[in-house]
């Protein structure tokens, strides 16, 4: 069995059984239609104080892996080969009683959603409270005085915090609830699944060294599941590559993502966009293809369809074997060419902004733009609080490129978004498309030239697209409506439209439950191409999607604008897609820009602190290229609050004095176009070492 390299690993296993034991793991689904074989056959250990990942598509096998480890794969979910080693006993042996007092004690899981496990009822200190009454017998107050230190060691020191409900907490302090109440009970095994896939970048940077952190202090196991290779890379020691339910590649994190031999994991790694590349030096490589479906899995390589290296005579008629890496202990692979492939590169930009034109006429300016609304309203209408979601927004895009909004949940992105296309109206100030003031206008007052003008593509397609209907109905209404084209015409055009997206005509006839979740994105581009708009807003259009997927619609985007010249407003929290996009961004918080200017200016000294402070917490896929993180502490001000001073005074870790809280920052600009709202003299800035 193969041994990662965390001395944590090496010294429990001289001592004692692995913590977790996979051997030769086979798990099934029963449907109507049969059997579904969905991990054919698994095998991995992991160690006390050893951090494994699993990564892979949507789909692999991963989420299934870690609920048959807990046995919660439901009555349609089946182990039907191998066996679950827990602490070297037989999980299938086991009784529900002495699996209820596994599960929380010795076993413990957090999910994606943390409010999947928080109820909504319930205190947070009545819920940490329960897990050592329930397995420990403590009393309430020694359960109280253990809540109290637990939630000390995820960093909510506040006592007041036991007596609040979830929905009082931010997304990230509900999620270090989840992660102290699973490790409350000090539990030899945690499982992580998708932890922080919903988190700011920030925040997600402070779980993932919190879970550092408390694996350290506690000598947990942490069996960590996430489709973001950054993440894997800040965690764990080992890293596990699956594809269709195998373990195609396994190591050290250093061995796998620096010198990795599966064509599946070299084409994940060659997906992501990274900070030092654009979309004018380094085109993305997606994988090309589809997941193929687990009812027709072929006898040798699940990835044969897909992969670029493949040999008909070899790689789809045996089983394939998992091989150790010649030279190279502890890393082991599913291929029969990894020897024969050459070392693999991790793909690098040229120098950034070389393909920058002449430029261009501005065709979207917001100027002094201001969004207030009115919480806790009376009976009448009167009355209630104020909450200013932008304050004095100043921006402007030039035809054909590409704005990124950046900055943290609450700074003010979606409003923008939503002013933008009429579904809000701006409360003061000016938004022009073409020169037409049109913020104050909502939608459903703008005249068809100017619906045409601006589209807006959605993070989640589900939401837009109509399950009872045809994609050629949704691409052929937006025709019909916007542009007035008839119905016989426009059928032939949707087939011209889905060619763009590069997406198949024949898929007209499909609903969208019948597409990938890549498809179903491609089809909310079509529709919104169709009214041949000026300007796209889209809002956060591939954080749910799998990188592979994620690097398609980004290169469809780019060469979109290309060709047809497409100005595009990109809202999203993902920095190192935005560096890849964007030709300028605008960095916001509170409501208001703290930096703005081209692309390479603001991804470079001088930064604002908050800028800064967002690019050194985008976790790098890269073990070799592991930076200082910048820690924001302190509070965040309330909405409702009225500013004196700097809004980022209370969290800046550069705060020069009383000057940041009375006195508004004054807007410097380093270079033309590019401004920075700091106290801190350009001079200084400029020192900061670059992230």
């Amino acid at each position: 069995m193969t041994r990662g390299e965390s001395p944590a690993h090496k010294e429990g296993c001289s001592a004692a059984p692995p913590v977790l034991e996979l051997q030769d793991l086979a798990i099934s689904y029963f449907t109507r239609a049969g059997e579904l074989r969905v991990v054919p056959r698994l095998s991995v250990s992991l160690g006390h104080g050893e951090a494994l990942g699993l990564v892979g598509e949507s789909g692999c096998g991963k989420s299934t892996v870690a609920l048959a480890v807990v046995r919660y794969l439901g009555r349609a979910g089946r182990v039907v080969g191998g066996r679950i080693l827990f602490e070297g006993r037989d999980m299938a042996a086991m009784g529900a009683a002495e699996l209820s007092a596994l599960r929380g004690r010795r076993i413990a899981m957090v999910y994606q959603d943390p409010m999947a496990s928080l109820n909504p009822v319930m205190t947070v200190g009545r819920q940490l409270m329960e897990v050592p009454m329930a397995h420990e017998g403590l009393g309430r107050p020694d359960a109280r005085e253990r809540a109290l230190r637990m939630l000390d060691e995820v960093k909510l020191s506040d006592p007041a915090m036991l007596d609040r409900y979830p929905h009082q907490l931010s997304g990230g302090q509900q999620q270090r609830i989840v992660i102290a109440m699973a490790l409350i009970a000090e539990p030899a095994l945690l499982i992580l699944d998708e932890p922080t896939t919903g988190l700011d970048v920030t925040v997600e940077a402070a779980v993932l060294d919190l879970v550092r952190e408390l694996r350290r202090r506690h000598n947990s196991a942490i069996l960590y599941i996430s489709h973001n290779l950054g993440t894997v890379v800040r965690v764990c020691d080992r890293v596990g590559v699956m594809y269709g339910g195998e373990l195609v590649e396994e190591g050290a994190i250093r061995q796998v993502f620096g010198n990795p031999h599966h064509p599946y994991t070299r084409g994940l790694l060659d997906c992501l966009p990274t900070l030092g590349r654009d979309k004018h030096t380094a085109p993305l490589r997606p994988i090309p293809g589809q997941v193929g479906s687990l009812r027709a899995r072929p006898p040798g390589c699940g990835f044969a369809l897909r992969c670029t290296h493949v040999d008909p005579a070899r790689c789809v008629t045996v089983p394939i074997p998992v091989e150790p890496v010649a030279g190279d202990p502890g890393h082991r692979v599913q291929c029969l060419r990894a020897a024969e492939l050459g070392r693999w590169q991790r793909p690098r930009g040229v120098a950034p902004g070389t393909a920058a034109g002449p430029p261009q006429p501005i065709v979207l300016a917001v100027g002094g733009l201001r969004k207030v609304y009115r919480a806790g309203r009376g009976v009448l209408g009167g009355g209630g609080t104020l909450i200013r979601a932008l304050d004095d927004v100043r921006l402007s895009a030039p035809r054909g490129t590409t704005l990124a909004i950046v900055g943290e949940s609450g700074c003010g992105k979606s409003t923008l978004a939503r002013v933008l296309t009429g579904l809000e109206a701006a409360t003061a100030g000016s938004v022009t498309l073409d020169g037409e003031e049109i913020g104050n206008t909502l939608v459903d007052g703008r005249p068809i030239a100017l619906k045409r003008k601006l589209q807006m593509v959605f993070q989640n397609p589900d939401s837009t697209l109509n399950p009872s209907h045809t994609v050629g109905y949704a691409v052929g209404r937006a025709l019909r409506r916007l542009r007035g084209v008839p119905r016989e015409a426009a059928a032939r055009q949707v087939g011209r439209l889905l060619e763009v997206v590069k997406l198949a005509p024949e898929l007209a006839g499909h609903k969208p439950h019948q597409l990938s979740g890549g498809q179903k994105q491609r089809v909310a581009i079509a529709r919104a191409l169709a009214g041949d708009p000026e300007i796209v807003v889209a809002d956060e259009p591939v954080s749910a999607l799998d990188v592979s997927v994620q690097a398609a619609i980004v290169n469809l985007l780019s060469e979109l604008q290309r060709t047809r010249g497409v100005t595009l407003v990109f809202i999203s929290h993902d920095l190192s897609v935005v560096r890849y996009v964007a030709d300028h961004v605008a960095v916001m918080y509170l409501g208001r820009v703290a930096e703005v200017g081209p692309v390479e200016a603001v991804f470079a000294p001088p930064y604002h602190p908050y800028t800064e402070a967002l690019l050194s917490a985008v976790p790098v896929p890269d073990p070799d290229d592991q930076r200082p993180r910048i820690l924001l502490e302190g509070t965040l001000p309330s909405a409702t609050e009225v500013l004196r001073g700097c809004p980022f005074a209370t969290r800046c870790p550069r705060k020069l004095g009383p000057v940041c809280d009375e006195t508004p920052p004054p807007e410097q600009e380093p270079a033309r176009g590019h401004r920075i709202a700091c106290h801190i003299p350009l001079e200084e800035l400029s020192r900061l070492a670059r992230v």
